[in-house]
């Protein structure tokens, strides 16, 4: 039986791979007071920034309802293909119980909800790998197995320029001690058992930076098979100069730079500038 993998926009995958795949990508949505927006359609990483930024309160956000995942359910189905559903953390997203409570709605059908434990870039990674097993030919028990697989060893480190937006959001996690000693550190911070934490202090962005290098060139295999990505929100300078720097000190050809979609620049806050890899 062939299987179709489907995730969502916090994988952070541009469009046109995504379509040329035919993956099928679930929206984000985003929530300005009374107003929400898919974050895949209606409003796009660009527009949500200047609606951000000219914004007085902080935007929402919330896991596309089970209704949206339906319509794809029932396409696959109908063709009699298995399914598996890549999603988010269910410790910082809600997509994951949406994806299963539309699977109710197929008693029949091989639906399969994974809950990855991560977000962003090593979700795009997975995916993509997911995508290339199901292609060659893997069934859908043989596609989880790898997958869950991978998950214990994915490492995602990221900097953001204010732990307000992670506080607001209720994202925070772990990292929420440092919440005292904000003004006077830049903390580099982990996705870790699903949740964000705190990983190390440094005093100025700049050191920050520096020891996040550090960190990769230290933990991140020097080969291909690591995955290395690079991601940011509204921080593309930046992004490109890590993904070079690292480019050298790993050895690679290529770094994807992933751009942040607005479901995770609402909790990270712009200037987010993260990694993500996976070990050996």
């Amino acid at each position: 039986m062939r299987v179709r993998i489907v995730s969502d926009t916090t994988s952070g995958l541009p469009r046109d791979v995504t379509d040329r795949l035919d993956i099928p990508i679930l929206p984000q949505i985003v929530i300005f007071g009374s107003d929400s927006y898919r974050d895949d359609t209606e409003m796009d990483t660009a527009a949500f920034l200047r609606k951000l930024k000219a914004s007085r309160a902080l935007p929402k956000t919330a896991a596309p309802p089970p209704a949206l995942y339906n319509p794809i359910y029932q396409e696959l189905t109908a063709n009699g293909e298995s399914v598996v559903v890549l999603t988010p953390s269910a410790q910082v997203s809600g997509t994951v119980r949406s994806a299963e409570i539309a699977a109710q709605d197929f008693p029949g059908a091989d639906i399969r909800v994974v809950d990855t434990r991560v977000v962003a870039g090593n979700l795009a990674t997975l995916v993509l790998l997911a995508d290339q097993w199901a292609k060659a030919g893997a069934d859908a028990d043989q596609v989880v197995a790898k997958i869950l697989e991978w998950i214990p060893r994915q490492r995602t480190y990221f900097l953001v320029d204010t732990l307000e937006y992670l506080q607001k959001g209720g994202r925070i996690g772990g990292a929420k001690a440092l919440l005292g000693e904000m003004l006077q550190i830049k903390p580099i911070l982990v996705l870790q058992n699903g949740q964000v934490d705190a990983y190390e202090q440094l005093r100025t962005k700049r050191r920050a930076l520096q020891r996040l290098t550090e960190i990769v060139e230290e933990q991140c295999p020097h080969s291909p098979e690591s995955h290395l990505c690079v991601m940011h929100g509204d921080a593309e300078a930046a992004a490109r100069q890590l993904a070079s720097d690292l480019q050298s000190r790993i050895g690679l050809d290529q770094i994807p730079i992933y751009e942040l979609p607005p479901a995770i620049i609402v909790h990270a806050g712009p200037g987010v500038l993260a990694v993500g890899f996976f070990t050996s």
